[in-house]
């Protein structure tokens, strides 16, 4: 049954790339509409997903001649040559003849689609690059290039509009919607691409955001990702005096929401769920000069609970396992916490490695990756590999959830069914934190619906910087954060240190320490209790 639905899958791509090299399909998407572009969009509303080099390029740098002769590039290397982005780069000072005679050679050599030049999100980078890019890209041209110029671009976005619906990542097919509607707004075609364009983009919002406008993945990285492009395509609309659509105000407003709560003027980044260490600075003062102000002051937001003052930030995943569609980059972390002291780390997750070919993709969706409970070393969610991507075979649901949140006073409490199936258990975890002490007090609870018994482990994370030692009494491990001390205790049961593996910058790993308690669950409920107070 395999193999044949896998000999057609093949058959099926096979016939579809010979189906749109064809001249049929060539023909099919060479239809232009309009043929001057009355919208000239601005580099600069770019600038919060650009990395702008201080020190800019001439094109006359490039080997013009050879720029589309080098076929044998690696992937990644050939996309960002063929997605112009590379042109955000070049100094305005640089030649236009130059430029455009760079974008007329591509033309002749990828006028027709094939796969690689032709790849959907390179494709939409390109359209946006060239018409973003106008003072070199279609300045004091001449008639005959204008005219290849506007065939070429409006013959890819029809390209684009027949397999936006195909495409199987959420971001491609956003940054799709934003070229489709760049186009609609510079050729002011309105019932071609721009509605075409709102109506898909409203439809994928629909479809990948909660009622709050939460990515159902629950990853941070993707909130900040649509974020930045919704904003882009409101600028466009309002730099080209078109009425921005109620959908997207909408959709901002509570992106903005979640933004704010987890990630502007935190000076920290929190890991869980595919998120990595970034920088949000550059796009903080982008949205500060475009006037945008977001503010959330809730202590539960898209299944995080952020508690904080001004010296400290407790904050745990409260949230359940996102559907195996939305599952991609889910952590099986629930109920792992973080702590950060005056702007550093205490207590972290391991963070992201996105790599899907590399087995610590795999390594850091585990629960062991995270500060949290593990039994019998299994995960708490447990998935399946479809493809390239490791994916939630079944939901994990949160059954109770409570905060409190006073001066002198927090606490987060909450449990969830992840071991229930195999290991008839639930978890249940209570922090509390006593500022005037700088004491964290925790329970992890183990209730068995059945009576079995089984290994368990809890661990506490570090980043690599911050050191570890245990006491010679073997009941308290120090903590050693930059000039902070802190102690961690557990009665009852072991703790001890141990090695492992720090993925916070994005695709690197390097070794760090994690804190954990172990201890075989003989009772009907097992009471872990531990503390971490500052000394």
């Amino acid at each position: 049954m395999v193999s044949i639905s896998h000999f057609f899958f093949n058959f099926f791509n096979q016939f579809n790339k010979f189906y749109k090299s064809s001249q049929f399909y060539d023909k099919k998407i060479s239809k232009i509409y309009n043929t001057e572009i009355v919208y000239e969009p601005s580099p600069y509303l770019l600038s919060s997903l650009i990395k702008y080099q201080k020190k800019k390029i001439k094109i006359e740098d490039f080997s013009i001649n050879e720029i589309w002769s080098q076929n044998n590039l690696p992937k990644k290397e050939f996309k960002n040559l063929h997605n112009f982005y590379w042109f955000f780069g070049l100094d305005l000072k640089s030649s236009k003849h130059i430029a455009q005679s760079v974008i007329s050679k591509w033309i002749s050599c990828n006028k027709r689609y094939n796969h690689r030049s032709w790849d959907f999100d390179v494709t939409a980078k390109r359209i946006i690059a060239w018409l973003s890019c106008h003072n070199l890209t279609y300045k004091e041209s001449n008639e005959e290039y204008r005219e290849s110029f506007n065939y070429i671009i409006q013959k890819q976005t029809n390209h684009l509009i027949n397999e936006i619906e195909k495409s199987e990542q959420i971001e491609d097919k956003l940054v799709g919607c934003a070229s489709i509607i760049l186009v609609g707004l510079c050729y002011q075609n309105e019932s071609r691409y721009l509605a075409f364009g709102s109506t898909i983009l409203k439809k994928i919002t629909k479809f990948t955001l909660d009622n709050y406008s939460f990515p159902k993945s629950r990853d941070i990285k993707q909130l900040t990702f649509y974020l930045k492009y919704l904003i882009l395509i409101k600028e466009w609309f309002k730099e080209s005096q078109n009425n921005v659509p109620e959908h997207i105000e909408e959709t901002i407003y509570y992106l903005g929401q979640g933004y704010a709560f987890l990630s502007q003027n935190l000076e920290t980044n929190f890991l869980f769920n595919g998120n990595n260490i970034s920088n949000n600075s550059n796009f903080d003062n982008y949205l500060k000069q475009l006037g945008y102000t977001f503010k959330n002051e809730s202590q539960d937001f898209g299944g995080y609970t952020v508690l904080k003052n001004k010296k400290m930030i407790l904050t745990m995943d409260t949230g359940p396992s996102p559907n195996l569609k939305f599952s991609e980059n889910y952590q099986a972390g629930a109920l792992s916490f973080e702590i950060i002291s005056n702007g550093k780390k205490l207590i972290t997750n391991c963070g992201y490695f996105k790599k899907k070919k590399s087995h610590l993709n795999k390594l850091s969706k585990s629960t062991a990756a995270q500060s949290t409970l593990t039994i019998d070393d299994n995960s708490s969610c447990k998935f399946f590999k479809k493809g390239k991507f490791w994916l939630v075979q079944k939901d994990l649901k949160i059954l109770k959830k409570n905060v409190i949140f006073e001066k002198t006073y927090w606490k987060i409490n909450a449990s969830h069914d992840g071991y229930l199936k195999k290991y008839n258990s639930i978890h249940e975890r209570e922090i509390e934190f006593f500022p005037d002490q700088m004491a964290f007090l925790g329970l992890d609870k183990i209730i068995k619906k059945t009576k079995n018994n089984y290994k368990f482990d809890i661990r506490f994370h570090v980043e690599p910087n911050v050191k570890l030692m245990k006491t010679q009494d073997n009941k308290t491990i120090l903590i050693e954060l930059s000039d902070e001390g802190w102690k961690f205790t557990c009665e009852n049961y072991d703790i001890n240190i141990d090695n492992g593996l720090y993925f916070g910058n994005k695709n690197l790993y390097t070794e760090n320490q994690n804190i954990f308690i172990s201890g075989v669950s003989n009772n009907q409920i097992e009471n872990i209790k531990w503390e971490i107070k500052r000394i």
